[in-house]
């Protein structure tokens, strides 16, 4: 339509100065090239520009032929006001920032203990439309303060090479990703961008099908921590541990973590070289659960690897019955388009409780530790511990300047 209008302001006034022999050409040409009718195209072309006066209701009303109206922006009845915007970016910052569809349920799985902390101050007027609120709203409202972090980790993986032939590769069909109690296995270093030195690790080991996470600190990578904290998690689980993926890290491709599954009857298997997706359940929580809680500084003091350990005391039951996160349930291929599916957002305790080969024992443990948690003193308590660990970070670095850099600081 522009360019029929263009079209049309620049033949009419061409049109309106030739003569008869002219304009039966010119108009030739205009109805073939806009299709119009002859005698619509007859009358655009002998008044476009001009004033004209005509009686619409009784009333005489003048326009311009070919000059559009401007049209007037709706302006629609605001559903979620300002005080539901104050009360979704006050719980988007409070959690941990997640993403809309995760928020939406989080939001409605826990919003009468929400509106009773007084910290929070959520307005109760406003309950009936946080419980209506759609996840795409959310983020429509959250989209001019969300700023994400580009930082990237290097790797810090180095292969093992004793038993490989023992520890059978992983294939997509060689578990029953179905059932809990399989988890892959990661590491995560806390270098602060320099790997020289000694500096703590992050252990994650994350369940396929529920998306249990256990987060542990480790001093270094050595075998033993590695095997010792894994014992811990078995221990702890409230549900089997049935088998252990990893990638081929020598941290755990070694005889004392392969013993020891051995000897508890766990399937212990690993990914492909060089293939990180083998292991994407696990590489996914690294970012989500690890790196946006305690960030990329270096923590490599003994302090500071107490003060971790106290962040994940904290941080995995607020992850594991109250976080939501999506799972992958469907992935299929068309040539170069991979389209995936994934479920609804739920927490890792409701995927568990509703998971048909989980035992009842199991499930009534599961119960048993949701009823000591609340979801707003948990949260406080993980607040407290991340603001220890940087507060001793901070210490250390001051500690570490040398006396011009130190007298640079207090007179700049």
């Amino acid at each position: 339509m522009k360019e029929k209008r263009a079209l049309t302001q620049e033949i009419a006034r061409r049109y309106r100065r030739t003569g008869k022999k002219e304009k039966r050409m010119i108009l030739n040409e205009f109805t073939r090239t806009t299709g119009y009718n002859r005698k619509y195209a007859i009358h655009l072309l002998a008044n476009w520009g001009k004033k004209r006066i005509q009686m619409i209701d009784g009333k005489p009303v003048q326009f311009v032929v070919g000059k559009l109206k401007k049209r007037k922006k709706g302006r629609g009845t605001v559903i979620y006001d300002e005080p539901v915007q104050k009360a979704i970016r006050r719980l988007w910052e409070f959690f941990d920032y997640m993403c809309g569809k995760r928020l939406a349920v989080l939001i409605r799985m826990n919003l009468t203990l929400l509106l009773q902390d007084p910290e929070l101050s959520i307005d109760t007027s406003v309950k009936d439309k946080l419980l209506t609120i759609s996840p795409a709203t959310i983020d429509r409202i959250l989209k001019p303060e969300r700023k994400k972090l580009t930082l990237k980790s290097r790797s810090k993986t180095k292969p093992g090479t004793l038993l490989k032939k023992h520890i059978p590769i992983r294939t997509y069909f060689d578990w029953d990703e179905r059932k809990a109690g399989f988890f892959e296995l990661d590491t995560v270093g806390h270098d602060g961008g320099s790997t020289s030195g000694e500096y703590c690790f992050t252990l994650n080991a994350t369940d396929v099908y529920s998306g249990w996470v256990e987060l542990r600190s480790l001093r270094n990578r050595g075998h033993r921590w590695v095997k010792d904290e894994i014992e811990l998690i078995h221990e702890g689980l409230p549900f089997p541990l049935l088998g252990v993926d990893s990638d081929n890290g020598g941290e755990f491709i070694n005889k004392l973590l392969w013993g020891y599954c051995t000897e508890n009857d766990i399937v212990f298997t690993r990914s492909r070289s060089y293939r990180k997706n083998d292991n994407c359940f696990v590489e996914q929580k690294n970012d989500l659960a690890v790196r946006r809680t305690v960030g990329y500084y270096r923590f490599d003091t003994q302090e500071e690897y107490e003060a971790l350990k106290e962040v994940y005391i904290h941080l995995c039951p607020l992850l594991n019955f109250f976080y939501p996160s999506f799972r992958l349930i469907e992935k299929v291929r068309n040539g170069s388009h991979v389209k995936k599916v994934y479920d609804d957002p739920k927490t890792p305790y409701v995927r568990l409780l509703e998971s048909p080969d989980l035992e009842k024992k199991h499930k009534e443990k599961l119960k048993q530790r949701m009823k000591k948690i609340h979801i707003v003193k948990q949260k406080r308590l993980v607040d407290q511990a991340v603001a220890q660990l940087l507060r001793l970070y901070e210490e250390k670095k001051q500690n570490n300047l040398s006396f011009d850099e130190k007298k640079e600081i207090s007179y700049g």
